[in-house]
């Protein structure tokens, strides 16, 4: 199965809190992505650090990313990301933007999403969810 890491796992096992890479070697018949927005996400975090924790912090996302594939936003995502914000917004449950896209970009690709955030993901039709242990 593939499945969309979710910018909360990858930042949990930068901070020690969770394991990720003893997650990712227990499924090893899975195929782990990262959508495109997620690397926004991360970088930002990269952007905004200073001294010493902006290097460590670099490295460690450059040590994650490199072997994942980078998902685009594409004209399919966009659909995609359109008709789950419209069905979110009209049901009064809207999720962040970013998380939407993520959805979005999981949705199209027939892919899962791994994230800590089941209550935001959960509330979208037709998206498998699974929460690292």
């Amino acid at each position: 199965m593939a499945i969309v890491l979710d910018a909360d796992v990858i930042i949990r096992g930068e901070k020690g809190t969770f394991d990720l890479a003893r997650w990712v070697a227990a499924r090893p018949k899975d195929e782990f992505e990262v959508a495109a927005i997620t690397v926004a996400e991360l970088w930002h975090g990269v952007e905004r650090a200073t001294g010493a924790h902006r290097s460590k912090r670099q490295h460690y996302l450059e040590a994650v990313l490199r072997p994942l594939p980078i998902i685009p936003y594409t004209e399919r995502t966009a659909y995609e990301h359109a008709r789950v914000w419209a069905e979110l917004e009209i049901s009064g449950k809207m999720i962040g933007y970013y998380d939407l896209i993520v959805a979005a970009t999981a949705l199209e690709r027939g892919s899962a999403v791994a994230s800590f955030n089941q209550r935001h993901f959960a509330q979208i039709n037709g998206l498998v969810v699974i929460q690292p242990k």
